[in-house]
């Protein structure tokens, strides 16, 4: 494996040497196994091994970044000097630089992202047969649609031009499984999965394979429900959805153009009171954990939603400068593009209430849990989803719902929702299942 901090201070120091007045240099090796099967047959198994650098050069206030696969001392060369003539023919950009700061060896806890333990073909092939056949021993599956085990390491290197230096790696394990029931127009499928940085965090392939097998017989024979306007509970799998559009909604990109929905709402409440989202990048073996971002800066935790009270952006150096606010170390990491704004570990908190109580306490609602399709204006909140589940009547699930659509405002949809107990935190954007009020419900 390359010396990635070498390699990445020898780029760094050829482009130096062309011209540039900062630099910043990304490199990450990247190598993995994966065995995938299907009705109970081995279909594929296959190992990939990957070395991506790229360089981000400064002349002035003009930036150009490129990239390429190789460490090879021309390339090298050739990649600091076009990185150089390029950025000396692109437009000023007012607010690009790096940052004044960057983080010390003791901003930068180990937050055990690395198991040392490494995958066999062969251990890949017999967890992907075991998730396989629990699928197919649940009463009612056809056969599989695919089931999978995974092993991955990375490393990764940002060297600076303002004097950071550091290196991170990390693994994923993974068993995933989708299950077929029905036959025809009828055919139904769902699916489970389980993902860790350390081997022994993951569920059981079988636990895995009986899971996806379990919700997709349950999906039999779905209806079609007449349009209304019920409460709705996402379950936990569909609800990171709505965390995702509330970060893309307090991105500082998005904030910086004016075209988030959110962009006049710091400080004021946007979720219901006792709700409360945070950004946790030192998160214990968490899938998005980061020690430091993708400018070197450190990272911290960000309450972003206090009390229901929105408290704060998410902020690189560049969105910072154009806000007129500190970063908040949220810099993405890029091999070859400029840092973007970008979370970590995302969690909405969990509530008090379990979904089987929230279930129970409504007269009429929709349990959704696949969805399809995505028509969300950015700007206004405006939103609308394809979605299936399962119809509630007097506080118990009736029947599976197919070919549903949900509509309504996210400003309305974050004021109205409630959080359940069951929060997983397998995932980088976590949230438990939630219920929401007065959506829209399209179907005959």
């Amino acid at each position: 494996m390359t010396d990635l901090i070498d390699t990445a201070a020898r780029l760094l120091d050829l482009a130096k040497k062309a011209g540039a007045e900062q630099a910043s240099v990304g490199a990450a090796w990247h190598d993995g196994i994966e065995a995938s099967a299907r009705d109970g047959v081995i279909e594929e198994i296959g190992r990939s091994e990957s070395l991506d650098i790229g360089i981000r050069v400064l002349v002035g206030q003009r930036q150009a970044c490129v990239s390429a696969s190789s460490d090879k001392p021309d390339v090298l060369k050739e990649l600091a000097e076009r990185a150089v003539a390029m950025a000396r023919e692109t437009p000023e950009d007012p607010y690009c630089g790096l940052p004044d700061a960057f983080a010390r060896d003791e901003d930068m806890p180990d937050c055990d992202l690395f198991d040392p333990a490494e995958a066999s073909a062969d251990g890949l092939r017999e967890v992907a047969l075991t998730a396989d056949a629990a699928a197919r021993e649940v009463s009612g599956i056809a056969k599989t649609d695919g089931s999978s085990a995974s092993w991955s390491r990375r490393n990764a290197a940002l060297v600076m031009s303002n004097g950071f230096s550091a290196e991170r790696r990390g693994s994923f394990w993974g068993t995933s499984c989708t299950a077929i029931a029905g036959e025809g127009l009828g055919m139904e499928r769902d699916y489970a999965w389980t993902s860790a940085r350390h081997r022994e965090d993951l569920r059981d392939p079988a636990e895995v394979g009986r899971e996806a097998g379990e919700r997709t017989v349950k999906r039999l024979n779905p209806r079609k429900v007449t349009t209304c306007q019920v409460p709705v509970i996402y379950d936990q799998r569909l609800a990171a959805s709505l965390l995702g559009s509330f970060l893309g909604a307090i991105n500082g990109a998005g904030v910086a153009r004016g075209s988030s929905f959110l962009k006049d709402k710091l400080g004021q409440k946007v979720f219901a009171e006792g709700v409360s989202i945070y950004d946790d990048p030192h998160r214990r073996r968490g899938p998005a954990s980061r020690p430091f971002d993708g400018e070197g800066q450190a990272t911290r935790r960000l309450d972003l939603i206090e009390d229901g009270r929105l408290t704060t952006w998410i902020l690189d150096t560049a969105t910072g400068r154009q806000l007129e606010m500190e970063s908040t170390g949220s810099a993405s990491f890029g091999i070859g593009s400029p840092p973007r704004p970008s979370s970590s570990n995302v969690v909405l908190a969990p509530g008090a209430t379990t979904r089987a109580d929230m279930i129970a306490g409504l007269e009429q609602g929709f349990l959704i849990t696949e969805m399809l399709g995505a028509s969300i204006n950015p700007t206004t909140g405006d939103y609308s989803r394809g979605a299936s589940g399962f119809w509630i009547e007097n506080g118990e699930i009736t029947h599976p719902v197919t070919e549903a659509t949900v509509a309504g405002n996210l400003i309305e949809i974050f004021a109205s929702m409630t959080p359940a107990d069951d929060l997983p935190l397998d995932r980088g954007v976590a949230s438990p299942s939630v219920l929401v009020t007065g959506l829209q419900v399209s179907g005959e």
